[in-house]
């Protein structure tokens, strides 16, 4: 008969926050927006930042049906809350998904010139970057200088500048043109739009 080996992913993985019987500290501060709840449960007052004996603070705990979570470690004395730590835990990540969810994403494009560009590449290249920009993306927008063409930087520049003026009702520049090797960039991030005024009359 084959030998049975445990699966490691299946072992219970370590909780979170220590809690109950795992915290070591002889004293906590106890904190929580429900000790007004639990103050009527216990049948005497317990304020926010009460210092507690853990003995007692495990015990008010059990008698509640809930869990003394230290959410805090490393505070003197450490910060525990009685709670029902699964809820607990079931909150805090669909908080975190939540902050996630609203994080947005900035996307660079890139638009490439060459000292010599003619309007036409310029005005279609720019018309593209103005979408760009308002669609929330940032735009980095350079000039290529290509072997003895890099004695026109002074045109590429003015390529860029033309570009920002440009894109001036759109988009600001991070900083001005800059040239690094055989490359002269410029960075621009969408402006902020000013939110609508209200109409007289509407809440």
């Amino acid at each position: 008969m084959a030998k049975y080996i445990p699966n490691r992913r299946q072992e219970q993985k370590e909780p979170e926050h220590r809690i109950n019987d795992r915290i070591r500290a002889t004293e906590i501060r106890l904190v929580g927006d429900n000790l007004a709840e639990l103050s009527l449960k216990f049948g005497e007052p317990i304020e926010p930042n009460t210092l507690m004996d853990i003995r007692r603070a495990r015990a008010l705990a059990e008698s509640a049906d809930l869990d003394l979570v230290e959410i805090s470690p490393n505070a003197n004395p450490p910060v525990c809350r009685i709670i029902e730590y699964q809820k607990f835990l079931y909150d805090k990540k669909k908080k975190e998904k939540e902050i996630k969810a609203k994080q947005v994403k900035t996307v660079m494009k890139e638009i490439r010139f060459g000292p010599n560009t003619d309007d036409h590449d310029f005005e279609f290249k720019t018309k593209h970057a103005h979408a760009f920009l308002e669609e929330g993306s940032k735009v980095r927008s350079y000039v290529q200088f290509k072997g003895r063409s890099i004695v026109f930087k002074s045109r590429g520049e003015d390529v860029l500048l033309r570009f920002i003026a440009a894109l001036e009702p759109v988009g600001i520049p991070e900083a001005p043109p800059k040239l690094e090797g055989r490359k002269m960039f410029v960075t621009l991030v969408p402006k902020k739009k000013a939110a609508a005024p209200t109409k007289k009359g509407e809440e």
